[in-house]
Formats: C-alpha cells, structure tokens, sequence
C-alpha cells in the first residue's frame, strides 16, 4: 500500500511538474515574445516592412516592393509600356468552385514554389496525345525563354546549347559503347527535344556520319548516350540569367540592370520617349550591393514602372 502511494506521489509531482512548464512556456512564447516582436516592429523604420512594405497609389495599394507581379495583359501577353520581371515558379490560383485561374500570370504568393531542376535537366518528356502537355526540361525552359525574351526586346536570343526552334540540343546516340561508355560506332541517333510532329528538320543533320532522326513522342531513348551539342552561340548571350530563370522564391520583386538595359528601348518607344529618360529611370531606381559587398546590384521593378506612369503616362 505503501508502494503505491509513494508512485500516486512521484506521478502527480511529475505532472505538476510538467503542467508548470507547459504554463510558463505558454507565457514567453505564447504572449511575451509574440508581444516584443510587435512592439519592435511598432518602431519608425521597421513599421513599413512589417506591414508588408505595401506601395500605394492614389489611396489604392497597388503591390509590394518585396513581391513580385507580372506586367501583362490578364492572358500572358506583356504590356510593351511596362518592364517586365523575370519568369516566375509561383503557379496561377485558381478560383476553388469554378476552377478558373484567378491570377492567369501567376505570382501567387501563395504557391510560392522553387524549381527543383538542375543542370542535368536536359531531356523533354514528350506526351504522346499532346504536345502541348510536353513537360520541359530546364535546358528546353531556358532556351525557349531567351528566344521569346529576344524577340520581344530585339536582342540575339540564342545560347550555347539550344536549337534555334528552342528547345535544349540534345542527342540520344546509340550503339556500342567502350569502357568509359561513349558510344564509339553509332547506328541511331535521335535529337530527344524536337518533337517529330511539331518539328520538320533536327537541328543537325549528321552526327558522326549517322542522319539525325526526330524523337517521336513516347519512343524511350534512355538506352542512348545522351549528348548536349553547344552550337554556335555565344556565351556571352545578351539575354541575362535572370530574364530566363526564377528566383528561389519564384516571386523576385527585382532584376538585374542588365536586364533592364535591354528593355529600355521597347518601353522608350511604346512611350514615345527618349531612351535616355527611360535610363535615367533605371539608374535611379538601381540598388547596390548590400553593405557594399552583399547580393547583386539590383531594380526593383514595381517601384521603376509606378515611376514611369508617374512622369511619362502611356498614351496608347
């Protein structure tokens, strides 16, 4: 009897016990701190971005200088009086009962997302029932980024590694292999990322002495010594990194002055202004590297096109 009165004590000590730190953590962490972080954001200078560093227009908030958002037309298309903002990972929301995209252009803090694919993503999944539902790799995202990105600013949009239709130059080669698994005597050789029924010629003819074959949708060419053909561009492409690539986030607010270098001209002659009042622009809103040596100079771009209707509106 004695036993076990002295375990009902030890279990109800341990219980006191722990109901006293259950309280006392509930305090510090649950009111104390959460307490001191709003009063610290509270102060002059932190109170702004604790509220989200909203920007305003005319009484209506208009965006964040911390997030980004795309300058389009509701259905991809940019608006040529705008720069644009680099690709984002964020998908488009949609509406939950219609099913609709309620944010078509994507940056959707909500699903801020970052790409997994690296530099071995170099081969397309080709769907067999529809191009369209294609899955890209990211050599193919890239090159058909820097194409579009060259169209749109009248730049070369061609990079080591990409066809001129796009897509990643990439060959599957098959035949025999020697002790380091190169094929030495090919008998096959398919380019993996032009599709047979949206592609009329490969972007080589031969490859050692064997005809280049188009890939055929759902054929599996994983058997092949997969092959990345550098072409003949430059590396030094005028197209940016961050014109074809997401940041981290996929929400970056900002981009590199040399990417809004190449934009300048576009937006110039939509606004039927001078090119250096669109650089003056670009200059101004230009941020160095943190504490001088931090990060990578930077535009925010929000804040750069709200400048731009501020002093030169469209009028088209």
């Amino acid at each position: 009897m004695r036993a076990f009165s002295t375990r009902q004590s030890t279990w109800i000590r341990q219980h006191l016990a722990a109901l006293r730190a259950l309280l006392v953590m509930t305090v510090i962490l649950g009111i104390a701190y959460p307490l001191l972080v709003f009063v610290v954001a509270q102060l002059p200078g932190l109170h702004d971005k604790a509220e989200g560093s909203l920007i305003e227009r005319n009484g209506k908030v208009v965006g964040s200088s911390l997030i980004g958002q795309a300058f389009t037309d509701g259905k991809g298309n940019v608006k040529v009086q705008y720069f644009q903002t680099r690709p984002t990972n964020a998908a488009p929301a949609a509406d939950s009962t219609t099913g609709v995209s309620a944010i078509p252009d994507g940056y959707d803090p909500a699903s801020s997302t970052f790409g997994n694919l690296g530099p071995e993503s170099i081969v397309d999944t080709l769907d067999p029932k529809d191009p369209k539902n294609d899955k890209r790799a990211l050599l193919s995202t890239v090159c058909s980024r820097s194409m579009a990105v060259g169209a749109l600013e009248g730049v070369d949009g061609s990079r080591p590694f990409c066809t001129s239709g796009g897509v990643g130059a990439v060959l599957a080669v098959m035949g025999p292999r020697d002790a380091h698994g190169n094929v030495v005597d090919p008998t096959q050789v398919v380019s993996v990322n032009e599709d047979s029924r949206t592609t009329k010629t490969p972007f080589l003819a031969f490859y050692k002495g064997v005809a280049v074959e188009l890939a055929k949708a759902g054929q599996d060419y994983s058997a092949g010594q997969i092959v990345p053909i550098r072409g003949n561009a430059s590396a030094d492409t005028p197209v940016p990194t961050d014109a074809v690539t997401a940041s981290g986030s996929g929400l970056d607010p900002n981009i590199s002055p040399a990417y809004a270098n190449i934009q300048v001209a576009r937006v110039a002659r939509a606004r039927g202004i001078s090119q250096d009042q669109v650089r003056a622009l670009v200059v101004a809103h230009t941020q160095g590297r943190d504490l001088g040596f931090l990060g990578e100079p930077r535009v925010n771009v929000l804040q750069l096109n709200l400048d731009l209707d501020g002093k030169y509106p469209f009028r088209g």
